[in-house]
């Protein structure tokens, strides 16, 4: 997996976590199976194995093309623009 064909690069920021755990879920009570931040802004929502699929509506609302797992261990990046998955070396 390489950032090739990736033509988003320029949106991945240093970013800080909106929250240690999906923002949205958190606010309504509810519960998500793994996490994702936005490279953009830093926004933690939940992926979209969970209920609410909070990461790719953010992207939907926001057009932040994208995001990483914010899991403990895992390294890899989404752009949904691209439709590509990838790690940045």
């Amino acid at each position: 997996m390489t950032a090739e064909g990736c033509k988003h690069l320029d949106h991945i920021h240093r970013v800080t976590p909106s929250a240690k755990g999906c923002e949205e879920c958190l606010r309504m009570g509810d519960t998500w199976v793994h996490l994702r931040e936005c490279m953009e802004c830093g926004h933690v929502g939940c992926c979209d194995s969970s209920k609410n699929k909070h990461a790719t509506k953010h992207f939907g609302a926001t057009h932040h093309p994208i995001m990483r797992s914010f899991q403990p261990g895992e390294d890899w990046y989404w752009c949904y623009v691209d439709q590509l998955m990838f790690e940045v070396e």
